[in-house]
């Protein structure tokens, strides 16, 4: 099969694509022909070296998948060859990734794709699909009628929560810069949006939600907690999933006065029956056309080291805007 991989952690140029052997698939696990693979800012970070993991070598990138069942392992009987599947939590871990032809991956970690939904919308939904879907029902505990602020809602998963919160009831507010991307938040379903480029956050939340906000979501490498605890009603929850290296400041007193909870998570740690979940309700916002996450580019395995240049740039230098996943078709 052919694949993108590496033998040795570092930068883009380590990237590999040519042949591998196949794999087979081993006790409990399925080979998926995969039809469609996305870039997230964590396979960079794992290519790189940013993030330390014990890795096979070679070892082929990628989290996220969809395909079609090819053969499956010993032990598993819910899937069965020529069934379309998708899934992510691979290319982590000591796992093999997905940019390749063939992918062995444990059923644990694979889900029904949907009729009329296609393997490039499932592979681009799926880890901000089960990252966004975790944190607010999991975690947050979102519920209909509250009032959810996401910082960042116009990126990768906030763009997937605005959704997500707007299909479970909720009344989202987002945070984004310029307006050709209030706009594109408002389209997701946002009731609001606030331009942090000419407008002040704190000021318009106040204005927008003067008992504070019920879940404030925290999407930025250097959130600003004093605002965000500010804006909190009592009782509030506070989501932070991005800033691996910030170390901000942190309002104690009036966090606790107001009863609030900061809830940290990293979605390819949770367990498979809770990510499982998550994808039940990512499947039926996917038919019900309730989830669309762009795709900004979908090319052939070759293209791997220059989506992950693209990813690098826009994610960790801002040098280059990236509205959509990235994907390729092997």
């Amino acid at each position: 099969m052919r694949a993108a991989f590496i033998r040795h952690t570092g930068p883009v140029e380590n990237l590999v694509v040519a042949e591998l052997p196949d794999p087979e698939p081993g006790p409990g696990q399925a080979l998926v022909r995969v039809r469609a693979a996305a870039v997230n800012p964590i396979d960079t970070y794992v290519r790189s070296g940013a993030v330390a993991m014990d890795l096979p070598s070679p070892f082929v990138v990628g989290c996220d998948l969809a395909g079609d069942v090819a053969a499956v392992g010993p032990g598993v009987a819910d899937l069965r060859p020529g069934d379309r599947v998708w899934g992510s939590n691979q290319g982590l871990l000591g796992r093999q990734g997905t940019f390749a032809e063939l992918a062995a991956v444990d059923a644990c970690w694979l889900y029904p794709l949907p009729d009329g939904v296609s393997y490039e919308s499932a592979a681009a939904s799926a880890l901000v699909g089960l990252t966004a879907q975790l944190g607010l029902a999991e975690h947050a505990g979102l519920t209909r009628g509250e009032t959810l602020f996401v910082n960042g809602g116009s990126g990768g998963v906030g763009s997937v929560v605005v959704q997500l919160a707007k299909a479970a009831g909720a009344r989202v507010v987002v945070a984004t810069g310029g307006r050709d991307k209030v706009d594109y938040c408002r389209g997701l379903g946002a009731d609001a949006a606030i331009d942090y480029t000419h407008q002040n956050v704190g000021a318009e939340l106040a204005r927008l939600a003067p008992q504070g906000v019920d879940v404030w979501w925290e999407t930025s490498r250097a959130p600003c907690l004093s605002t965000a605890v500010h804006a909190l009603a009592p009782r509030g929850r506070l989501v932070l999933m991005a800033g691996r290296d910030a170390r901000p400041e942190f309002p104690i007193g009036p966090f606790y006065a107001k009863c609030c909870k900061a809830l940290g998570f990293v979605m390819f740690l949770e367990s498979p029956d809770v990510q499982r979940r998550a994808a039940e309700t990512i499947n039926g916002r996917l038919a019900a056309g309730q989830l669309a996450v762009p795709i900004a580019h979908c090319g052939p395995l070759e293209e791997t080291p220059a989506l992950h240049h693209w990813q690098h740039a826009h994610t960790v230098l801002g040098e280059r805007p990236l509205r959509g996943k990235l994907l390729v078709a092997p």
